[in-house]
């Protein structure tokens, strides 16, 4: 989870025009003084929240939007947090797969897995695709926290899931635009996680390709920490520095759940 919170972050200052698109991913700082939280971070904790206190998803995602009405949050979403309505309104967004990573590490089996990620999503993304970017992102860092390979990995959400993650960020940064969807931005996610050697290193492949930086990094950083478990303490300090008192409770007490 904190691993998804430090993406988001680390991620937050590469938005539309600074998109980065750096060859040289080395060269990608994950550390720059604007960078802060934002709705996917937000988010994200509110599904730890629901978890830790079996609260509903739709209590626990409008309470936390709106005490962080300014984070950035999707036009769709903000119109839904701002209303009386508990109805969702069946989107494809990636926003149901950068707030998933709890649900990775929450359960003991896939199966579980799975069907939490499905509720997760449909509070307000029960499009087929809102789920599916949900349920493939659940299923990556619970298989990477299982000790899964990552050949493993990918066979399972190519199979499970049919997306096609035989690409590299290479062949995807070119040409790569802005694309809030699950299908148009998930998969390069996992591809991110895929190709890299270490935690940081996924960060900075999820930012060097554009796009929706902070979202892909959020969704790489989740799968990444899972399968790596080690993440630089410089990232770990410089991103919880940035976190609201609340905020950091629900991760500390997340923690303890999840490695008590």
């Amino acid at each position: 989870m904190l691993g998804a919170i430090i993406g988001d972050t680390c991620g937050s200052v590469y938005e539309f025009s600074n998109n980065n698109k750096a060859t040289d991913v080395s060269t990608v700082s994950l550390t720059e003084s604007k960078c802060s939280f934002t709705d996917d971070s937000v988010l994200t904790i509110a599904t730890a929240d629901a978890l830790l206190h079996q609260r509903p998803y739709v209590e626990a995602y409008k309470g936390w939007a709106r005490r962080y009405p300014d984070a950035g949050f999707g036009g769709h979403f903000w119109r839904w947090m701002q209303s009386d309505s508990l109805e969702p309104y069946n989107s494809w967004g990636n926003g149901s797969a950068m707030r998933v990573s709890p649900v990775g590490w929450f359960f003991e089996t896939l199966k579980e897995t799975l069907a939490e990620a499905k509720r997760s999503a449909e509070v307000t993304h029960n499009h087929p695709e809102g789920i599916k970017g949900a349920q493939s992102v659940a299923a990556a860092i619970f298989l990477a926290r299982s000790g899964k390979s990552k050949q493993e990995i990918k066979d399972y959400i190519e199979s499970a899931f049919g997306y096609d993650l035989s690409r590299t960020t290479d062949q995807i940064r070119p040409d790569y635009v802005f694309d809030v969807s699950c299908m148009g931005s998930v998969p390069e996610a996992i591809i991110c996680f895929l190709e890299s050697n270490n935690y940081a290193h996924a960060i900075q492949l999820a930012i060097s390709i554009g796009g929706d930086s902070d979202t892909i990094a959020c969704i790489t950083g989740g799968i990444a920490e899972a399968f790596y478990r080690k993440m630089p303490e410089e990232l770990v300090q410089f991103v919880t520095a940035r976190l609201t008192d609340e905020m950091k409770q629900i991760v500390q007490l997340f923690r303890e759940h999840i490695h008590p």
